[in-house]
Order: C-alpha cells, then sequence, then structure tokens
C-alpha cells in the first residue's frame, strides 16, 4: 500500500522561519535567538549527562534560561531600543521603534 500523498504550500513553508522575527527590537531578537540556542545545547548536555527524558527536558529549560539572558546581555548599547525594519527594495533599516 503506498504512503498518503501530502502537499504542503510553499507559502507555508516559506512563511514559519519568518514568524519568531517579526517586528522587534534587537535586544527581543537577541534574547530569543539566545534561548533557541541554549535550549538545544542544554538539551543535549542534559542528556548526555542525565540519560533519560527529565534530565534532557531540565537541561532545555536551564539553557534557554542561561540563554536568553546572555542573548539579551549581550545586545549593544547603540541598539537597544531600535527596531529593523525591511524596505520595500530589501534593504534592511535599524531605527528608533514606532
Amino acid at each position: 500500500m503506498p504512503w498518503p500523498e501530502r502537499r504542503y504550500s510553499l507559502s507555508r513553508l516559506r512563511l514559519w522561519p519568518r514568524l519568531p522575527v517579526g517586528c522587534a527590537t534587537e535586544q527581543n531578537q537577541r534574547g530569543l535567538g539566545g534561548a533557541l540556542v541554549g535550549a538545544g545545547t542544554g538539551a543535549v548536555a542534559g542528556q548526555l549527562i542525565g540519560g533519560n527524558t527529565t534530565s534532557t527536558v531540565a537541561g532545555a529549560a536551564g539553557g534557554a534560561l542561561v540563554g536568553a539572558a546572555v542573548g539579551t546581555a549581550t545586545t549593544p548599547s547603540y541598539n537597544r531600543g531600535n527596531c529593523r525594519y525591511r524596505q520595500p527594495d530589501g534593504t534592511i533599516v535599524i531605527a528608533r521603534c514606532r
């Protein structure tokens, strides 16, 4: 029996990677990126150290917290309170948030 055919909308596949960034401050974007990297690293470390699901989840949670804190704290002071805007020609401009 063949596998059921699945069709994915190209617009859905192209849209989802852009959702986390949206219109946010540089500090928020760096915090989110740090949390994602920290959660992945923490999950791997938790699995290697504990070898079970509980330690993996605990490592991911701890890594996300530390990663978000580091990402937020390392935002350059000149970018705090600024947002990124994409112009119609595709260039990105950093300016005060509206």
